[in-house]
Parts: structure tokens; C-alpha cells; sequence
């Protein structure tokens, strides 16, 4: 049940990460697929840096940061070069 919770958090920080970021995201299914992976990222950048969130909002806080940061990664490659 817990693998569902963590899919369910993904997804919800994915459209908040979007949200967010205006301008910066890809389209409602790859912000979905960023929350997901945006959870594993920030739970790992939260444990590089000492901090620990638990139940659904810390998750979803996590997921959220990943997944925005996940986004500003992908707006600094995908700028258009203007001439």
C-alpha cells in the first residue's frame, strides 16, 4: 500500500510542481512522471542535508521540491536559442 501512497504523492506534487512553475513545465503527463521521480530526488537532497519529513505532507513537501527542481533542471536545457 505504501508503493500506491508514494505513486499518489507523485503524481499530486508533479501538478503542483507545474503549477509552480510557470512557464517551466513539460505538459501535464511529464509533470506527473517528474513527481514521481521528483520523490526520490528530494528525498534525497532532504538527506543531504539533515532534514526529515514524514507522513503525507512531509512527502508530498519532498516530492514537491524534487520535482521542482527536477523542472529547473530540465528549463535550463530546454531554452530556446533565439538569433
Amino acid at each position: 500500500m505504501g508503493f500506491i501512497w508514494s505513486i499518489i504523492i507523485g503524481i499530486v506534487a508533479g501538478y503542483l510542481a507545474g503549477k509552480i512553475m510557470r512557464g517551466g513545465g513539460f505538459g501535464v503527463i511529464v509533470n506527473l512522471i517528474l513527481g514521481i521521480i521528483g520523490g526520490v530526488l528530494g528525498g534525497w537532497v532532504f538527506s543531504l542535508l539533515g532534514i526529515s519529513a514524514g507522513g503525507i505532507l512531509g512527502s508530498l513537501i519532498t516530492s514537491t521540491v524534487g520535482a521542482i527542481l527536477l523542472l529547473w533542471i530540465g528549463s535550463l536545457f530546454n531554452k530556446s536559442k533565439e538569433l
